[in-house]
């Protein structure tokens, strides 16, 4: 930066002449670096979506069965308990389908549905869980996406190793050129989180449409594998070495 001053003016020396500035000095130069990590954790929590559909003739007949199909849903959630940690309605509707003919706008059919979230923390019930779901009738059921919760530990322990291995790096910079670090000056958070799920898709289980399998009995039980979360967090850091040794 240049600065311009009127003849005859007189400037006194900076307010903090001990403070390095901020682009460093030949004895006090500054080295930026970045800090990166990438950890892998086994998921906390699996998330589930349900959606039940129903059809009739009558708006009536429709919102009826729709309601009796979504207590079914829900009551068969509260019999695992704990083990689903939560579950939530994302939406629901009643649509009218229009006949195709004729030029009157005459109902033909009404839809109902209703879709519901459920996010279970007890992987051992969950493919007993979304088989039972899957038998339900006109339900579908989509998942599981796994994920880790929003203050899990995992994200801490990536910001310490980010900033470890800054520090780290800082220190091997210093180091050849026969310095040492000083101080720090900075450090910029990034950002720590998710990254999105990699591998393949989560399974997509529909089912119910003919009611229960010929025979009855208890649905098999899907065998699922919990999917790796990748964590990442990346960081700036600036630091004050000494004077090298060139």
């Amino acid at each position: 930066m240049t600065t311009t001053s009127e003849p005859g003016a007189v400037h006194g020396p900076p307010a903090h002449p001990d403070l390095p500035l901020p682009y460093g000095t030949p004895d006090a130069p500054r080295v930026a670096v970045r800090g990166e990590a990438s950890l892998e954790f086994d998921p906390e929590i699996a998330r589930i979506g349900i959606t039940v559909t129903s059809r009739g003739t009558g708006r009536r007949a429709a919102l009826e069965a729709l309601t009796a199909r979504n207590s079914d849903v829900l009551e068969l959630l509260k019999e695992y308990g704990e083990a689903v940690e939560k579950q939530a309605t994302g939406s629901f509707s009643v649509t009218p389908e229009l006949a195709e003919k004729g030029r009157k706008e005459r109902v033909h059919m009404y839809h109902g549905r209703v879709h519901i979230t459920a996010t279970v923390s007890d992987f051992t019930a969950l493919g007993e869980l979304t088989t039972r779901l899957a038998e339900l009738e006109l339900t579908r059921v989509d998942g599981p996406w796994w994920a880790l919760r929003t203050d899990s530990p995992a994200h801490g322990e990536a910001r310490r190793q980010a900033v470890r291995e800054a520090v780290t790096r800082a220190r091997e910079y210093a180091g050849a050129l026969g310095a040492e670090l000083v101080a720090l000056v900075e450090l910029a958070d990034l950002g720590a989180e998710n990254s999105a799920p990699s591998g393949p898709a989560p399974a997509m289980l529909r089912g119910g449409y003919g009611g229960p399998p010929p025979g009855g009995g208890a649905p098999p039980e899907l065998d699922l594998e919990p999917q790796r979360q990748t964590v990442r967090a990346d960081v700036n850091a600036r630091f004050v070495m000494s004077r090298p040794a060139l």
